[in-house]
């Protein structure tokens, strides 16, 4: 028999286990896909062309990471806008790359440090659809 207070419990360690496994999922679409591009010879320089280099890389995360929220059932709004959440740190990091602000080592670091607080967000806005309880 289950008690009450294990309820949350275990609702909290759901919603944590999908965090982290969004983010491995994010991690291996990024390392397969990139390790794809590099071999077909489609390498994009984060200091030449780091507008790029981050669109596609986000692409390659938001692969990963929809392949494998499909496989955990989640529905294909939620899962695009956890895709758009990949994207969503270089809105207001590219003007400040355009205006000299921000190089392109810069933008990555600070892109993916909010990637991960954003996804969070995402996340909390939609706790019984991360947290196992809606599926």
């Amino acid at each position: 028999m289950t008690s009450i207070s294990s309820k949350p419990r275990r609702r909290w360690g759901r919603f944590a286990l999908h965090y982290v496994e969004m983010i491995l999922a994010m991690f291996a679409g990024m390392l397969v896909l990139g390790l794809a591009r590099s071999a077909v010879g489609l390498d994009v320089s984060h200091e030449h062309q780091p507008e790029v280099a981050y669109l596609v890389m986000a692409a390659e995360m938001s692969v990963g990471m929809a392949a494998w929220m499909r496989v955990r059932g989640h529905r294909w709004p939620v899962t695009l806008e956890m895709c758009a959440v990949m994207f969503a740190p270089v809105l207001p990091l590219f003007p400040l790359l355009w205006l000299g602000l921000l190089d392109g080592g810069a933008l990555m670091t600070v892109a993916h440090v909010a990637m991960f607080p954003l996804m969070l967000g995402a996340m909390l806005l939609r706790l019984d659809e991360y947290a196992g309880c809606a599926h």
